[in-house]
C-alpha cells in the first residue's frame, strides 16, 4: 500500500453533521438496531463522504436489513457485521481510488500525542526508512463539531497470524519485522508502551485473492464465500505496529525517562505489580516495558501458549531470548538493539530445513496428513527457489 504525507481536513465549507438521535433504533426488528457506538459514525456519514470516504451499506440512510425478518441466522449476512471496536474505529472505502481503509477517532484530551506521533512516523524521511514498520497514516481529518476530536485514516489491515503461519520461516519474518519496528521507534526516542499482539497487524494484500471483509476477515468482502489465501513464502507480507495512543516521544537528553506506568493490554509486566491493589506502581522506564511485551508475546503465542492459544512446537530456539526479555528486573532486560542482534545470530544458526518446517499448533487433528500436504508444498517452493524467510 502506498503512503501519502498526512494532511489536515480543514475545508472552509464543511458539510453538516447528522443529528439523528443516539438512541435511534430500527423498528420491529430488535436485532437490527444500530448500537449507540455505531450512531456516531452514522450521523457523520455524509460529512465523511464529502471528505472522500464512504461507509458500508449498514450505515447509509436508506439501509434496510437484507435478511428475512424471521431468520435466526442474521449474522450470516454482510450487513449484520459490526466491528468489535466500532466506537473508536470504522472501516470505509476511499472514493478516489476504491481503497479500503480504517478510520480511528482520537480525542486529544485523552490521547494527546497519538496523532502527532503517528503522523510524524508517516512523514518523510521516516516513511521511507525500511526499518519503519509503523502503520502509514493517509490523512488526518479534523472533526468540525469538536475541536478535540480528530480522525486518522489508515490502510485496512488484518491480524498478524490470520491466516496462520505455514512455516517457521514465515514466523521468523514476522519477528524480524516486529523487532526492527520497535527498535526503530526506540532509536527515534519513542516508547510504544502497548506493543502487544493486538497492536501488530499485517498488510494481507499480497496473499488475498479478493478483498476481505473488514469484520470477518476470512470472508470475501461481499460475503459470497470464504476467502482463499496464498502462501506468505511466495508472496511476502509486511507487518505494522499500530495504536500509538499510549506512546510518548522523548528528547534524547531525557533518556532514560521515569514515567508513571500506564497499563497496556498485557497486564503482567513485573514492575507494574504491587503488593496491594491500592498501591501505585513506582515510576519507571517505559522502554524495557516494550521489550517485555515482545518477549511475553513469544511465550504466550509461540513457545508456551496459554488458556486461549495453543503452543507452537519448533520455536524453542527463541526461549532463551524470550526469557531475558521478560526478566523481572527491567535493568537486566536487553535493549532492542541487543534483541535484534541476538535474534539475527539465532536465525543464522537455523537450517533451511528447520525454517521450512511446519509452524503447527499443538495439539492438532489429522497432523500426519497435514504434514504430508505441507511437505508437498515445501518441495514445490524449494524447486521454485523461494527463500525460506520471506521478506517484502
Amino acid at each position: 500500500m502506498d503512503s501519502t504525507e498526512p494532511t489536515l481536513g480543514n475545508s472552509t465549507t464543511e458539510p453538516a453533521i447528522g443529528t439523528r438521535s443516539e438512541a435511534f433504533k430500527l423498528p420491529a426488528r430488535p436485532w437490527t438496531q444500530l448500537r449507540s457506538s455505531e450512531i456516531y459514525w452514522y450521523n457523520r456519514r455524509d460529512w465523511l463522504k464529502a471528505k472522500g470516504y464512504v461507509l458500508r451499506a449498514r450505515y447509509q440512510e436508506a439501509w434496510t436489513p437484507s435478511w428475512p425478518e424471521d431468520t435466526p441466522f442474521h449474522k450470516r449476512y454482510e450487513d449484520a457485521q459490526i466491528h468489535p471496536r466500532v466506537g473508536p474505529v470504522m472501516d470505509a472505502t476511499r472514493t478516489s481510488d476504491g481503497a479500503f481503509v480504517l478510520m480511528k477517532r482520537i480525542n486529544k484530551m485523552v490521547h494527546p500525542f497519538e496523532v502527532d506521533i503517528a503522523a510524524w512516523l508517516s512523514a518523510e524521511p521516516q516513511r521511507s526508512d525500511p526499518e519503519n514498520h509503523c502503520v502509514p497514516i493517509y490523512e488526518v481529518l479534523q472533526m468540525p463539531d469538536d475541536p478535540n476530536v480528530q480522525i486518522i485514516v489508515m490502510p485496512l489491515l488484518t491480524e498478524y497470524d490470520k491466516p496462520h503461519f505455514d512455516t517457521i520461516g514465515e514466523a521468523v519474518s514476522f519477528f524480524r519485522q516486529t523487532f526492527e519496528g520497535v527498535r526503530y521507534l526506540h532509536r527515534q526516542n519513542i516508547a510504544h508502551r502497548d506493543c502487544t499482539n493486538l497492536n501488530i497487524m499485517m498488510d494481507a494484500s499480497p496473499i488475498v485473492t479478493a478483498p476481505f471483509h473488514p469484520v470477518q476477515t476470512w470472508m470475501k468482502r461481499d460475503y459470497t464465500g470464504k476467502l482463499r489465501t496464498l502462501s506468505r513464502t511466495q508472496h511476502p507480507v509486511k507487518y505494522y505496529l499500530t495504536d500509538f495512543g499510549l506512546s510518548v516521544k522523548y528528547r534524547p537528553e531525557d533518556r532514560p525517562p521515569l514515567e508513571t506506568p500506564v497499563l497496556g493490554a498485557d497486564k503482567s509486566v513485573p514492575e507494574f505489580q504491587t503488593a496491594s491493589r491500592d498501591d501505585e506502581p513506582p515510576d519507571g522506564d517505559p522502554f524495557p516495558v516494550d521489550v517485555y511485551y515482545l518477549g511475553n508475546l513469544i511465550r504466550l503465542y509461540f513457545t508456551k501458549g496459554h488458556d486461549f492459544h495453543r503452543r507452537r512446537p519448533g520455536f524453542e530456539f527463541l526461549e532463551p531470548l524470550a526469557a531475558d526479555m521478560v526478566n523481572a528486573d527491567p535493568a537486566l532486560r536487553p535493549s532492542m538493539d541487543e534483541v535484534v542482534e541476538r535474534f539475527e545470530e539465532i536465525v543464522r544458526g537455523l537450517s533451511s530445513w528447520k525454517l521450512r518446517s511446519r509452524a503447527a499448533k499443538k495439539p492438532e487433528h489429522f497432523g500426519f496428513i497435514r504434514s504430508i500436504s505441507h511437505w508437498i508444498r515445501r518441495i514445490q517452493l524449494i524447486v521454485g527457489r523461494y527463500p525460506p524467510i520471506p521478506m517484502p
